[in-house]
């Protein structure tokens, strides 16, 4: 008697969830703040370790590349978060943020890094590289070398 109720009761439960329409849903956008957060992390190592951007621009301390990241991912945030509309589709506004992220972080690397360059080139002139084009400097040393082979 006890397997005939089980076997109704499961087939109850099975016609039920047929007949019910599947009602997850998935959403890509807004971000999870856990995701938030892996973004930001991700941007302070970026921004903070030795790796192709930093061989270009130099790394930023632990706490500034924390406080940059912040502001970074959260400008981005608010920029991809006022182009959505309606109609949009959560991975057209991922991408939007994505790109906003990127945009910022080299955008940031550029702005420190070019008043580095300047005080370094002021401070130090003569390490500046010769330009090529200057007739003086390649013709200089030419000459010197000439009057050297021709000398008895």
């Amino acid at each position: 008697m006890a397997e005939i109720d089980s076997a109704q009761s499961q087939e109850t439960v099975t016609q039920e969830t047929q007949n019910k329409p599947m009602t997850t849903s998935f959403s890509i956008w807004p971000p999870t703040q856990r995701t938030r957060d892996a973004v930001i992390n991700r941007l302070i190592e970026s921004l903070s370790t030795p790796s192709i951007l930093s061989k270009r621009y130099g790394t930023l301390p632990q706490d500034e590349a924390s406080e940059t990241a912040r502001l970074i991912e959260e400008e981005a945030f608010a920029a991809a978060g006022s182009t959505a509309t309606d109609a949009d589709d959560g991975i057209e506004i991922l991408q939007v943020y994505s790109k906003e992220i990127s945009k910022r972080m080299i955008d940031t690397v550029k702005s420190r890094s070019a008043p580095a360059v300047a005080s370094e080139g002021e401070s130090k002139p003569s390490e500046l590289p010769a330009d090529a084009s200057e007739p003086s400097s390649a013709s200089g040393l030419t000459g010197e070398v000439s009057s050297v082979e021709t000398e008895p």
